[in-house]
């Protein structure tokens, strides 16, 4: 039986907010500087990430290309994190570029900010959609064929807007209540479509590398490749689809679990089977037929144990601060002011919201480790006072609100 292992790595960081107060918001607007010593400065954060997961991650996919012509993988790269990789870290860009270049590695298009956007402006979304497509195209040489929704947040609503803007593929969580008897290891599509397709995510294959893997607490543990590939062969399916994090391998996984050694030794060990293979998302969808739709009128997630967007709206300070700034769009934009856009759509990033969760019990340490912040509601003020910053600037050049 051929089956093919489909790896998509998803690279974001975003531009934490750093300790601003409300006696700052007439005068200034420098949100996402802060001191060299303070949790929340970014190019600190940046910094540790590169060395511990990007530059090592991938010089070791650039290996892994050259020494197996049959591995591909899908990437894709917020805007939010070009950027600051283009102005401080230039050479991943390049190493970006490199992968790319092998035509074996495809990026997915995505929203620019990593933003909730499609639930609140549909038109900002569809900007975010364009400038990221356009980023990809202009430093990449790549038009993007894929798409993903910031935190894999999928409808059946998206489904069918993807599909009639043109993406062949687009990503999901294949989540129990949803998929009821079926696999996940098959390719699907959205109800009301024709030509796109559904890929979904093996949360439970993907989760044993991305946040079980160094647990020795875990029944599986230790977790060696002969042990996963043996998994993956189990069962039916075409394909077996890992969405992760990128800062899986060396950040969320350190180095000292044997993550590395794990994806260096991951190829060779599944292309033992006979018939086994990798695909990117767009040769998956190009490849198979759909066996089924997948019917989502709720949105889902692949965060939490509830798959929803709870971790992002689920009390009254994450919607009070996500509704704020969406209230804030037709005043900022008419502005024309770049600068003034630009800090808008930046506060606009999912993980302004995730920051003041409050959710604890199963969920509650994944919030606090990646949290700058002491607690949600230092997160809530912080982010507050930038928007009401903004609204004095509105306020500064007459703009009615």
């Amino acid at each position: 039986m051929s089956r093919c292992i489909t790896l998509y790595l998803h690279m974001h960081q975003p531009l934490r907010v750093r300790r601003f107060t409300i006696f700052e918001a007439n005068d200034k607007s420098d949100y996402f500087s802060s001191s060299a010593d303070d949790d929340t400065n970014n190019l600190k954060v940046l910094s540790k990430v590169v060395e511990k997961s990007y530059r090592p991650t991938l010089n070791l996919l650039i290996e892994l290309l050259q020494v197996h012509p049959e591995f591909k993988l899908s990437l894709s790269i917020t805007g939010t994190l070009i950027d600051q990789l283009e102005a401080n870290f230039p050479e991943i860009i390049e190493l970006l570029k490199s992968l790319v270049q092998t035509e074996r590695v495809e990026i997915v298009a995505e929203t620019y900010h990593h933003s909730l956007a499609f639930f609140y402006n549909r038109q900002e979304f569809e900007s975010q959609v364009t400038m990221h497509k356009n980023k990809i195209k202009n430093l990449f040489n790549f038009t993007p064929t894929a798409f993903r929704n910031t935190e894999l947040a999928y409808n059946n609503n998206l489904g069918s807007w993807a599909e009639e803007n043109g993406f062949r593929a687009i990503l999901a969580e294949g989540w129990d209540p949803v998929l009821g008897w079926r696999s996940p290891n098959f390719v699907y599509r959205p109800p009301e479509t024709h030509n796109i397709r559904l890929l979904l995510k093996n949360y439970r294959l993907s989760d044993d590398i991305a946040f079980r893997f160094g647990d020795k607490n875990w029944s599986g543990w230790p977790m060696t490749v002969e042990k996963f590939v043996t998994w993956a062969n189990a069962g039916e399916g075409s394909n077996i689809n890992l969405f992760m994090d990128f800062e899986t391998f060396g950040e969320h996984q350190w180095q000292d679990t044997g993550i590395f050694e794990f994806l260096r030794a991951l190829p060779s060990e599944w292309l033992k089977t006979a018939g086994n293979d990798f695909e990117t998302i767009s040769g998956l969808a190009a490849s198979q037929t759909p066996v089924d739709n997948i019917d989502m009128p709720n949105t889902v997630t692949w965060a939490d144990t509830e798959r929803d967007l709870s971790a992002w709206l689920g009390n009254p300070m994450q919607r009070q601060a996500i509704n704020s700034i969406y209230e804030l769009a037709q005043p900022i934009l008419q502005t024309d002011d770049l600068e003034l856009i630009e800090n808008w759509r930046r506060l606009q990033t999912s993980d302004h919201f995730y920051y003041m969760c409050t959710k604890w019990f199963n969920d509650g340490d994944i919030h606090a480790y990646f949290s700058p912040y002491a607690n949600p509601y230092d997160a809530f003020i912080n982010f507050m006072n930038c928007y009401h910053s903004l609204r004095a600037n509105l306020i500064k050049r007459g703009v009615q609100l």
